[in-house]
């Protein structure tokens, strides 16, 4: 291709811009394994080191998202643990009603305070 300017001609030539050879090897595989992770009814979740799951009820609804629970299993003398809704499930609008059966993540250092991690259908 030959570029006229004012102070002469100067030509230049183009190469053909290269092929880029996109690697689709593997990617079908990745596919299916992702289809079989969605498909899978029972709810795998990462160990976290520092916290304590248990399994509740819902005694009381509270303002600010805050819920009473009572933890199963546990004497009557146990007063009940103050919780709050997780981050996903607040952000996927999960509704929590007094009666439901939910799992709480309680640290170590307080007891008394946890946080809702999770829904029972």
């Amino acid at each position: 291709m030959a570029v006229t300017t004012t102070s002469g001609t100067c030509s230049t030539t183009r190469l053909p811009a290269a092929v880029t050879s996109t690697s689709l090897f593997g990617k079908k595989d990745a596919r299916a394994q992702g289809n079989e992770r969605k498909n899978k009814t029972e709810r795998v979740k990462k160990q976290k080191d520092d916290v304590i799951e248990v399994e509740a009820v819902v005694l009381e609804s509270l303002p600010n998202a805050m819920f009473r629970c009572s933890i199963d299993g546990a004497p009557e003398t146990q007063p009940p643990v103050l919780a709050t809704i997780s981050g996903k499930i607040r952000k996927n609008f999960v509704k929590i009603l007094v009666g439901d059966k939910v799992t709480i993540e309680l640290s170590p250092y307080d007891l008394t305070r946890g946080r809702i991690t999770f829904r029972k259908r």
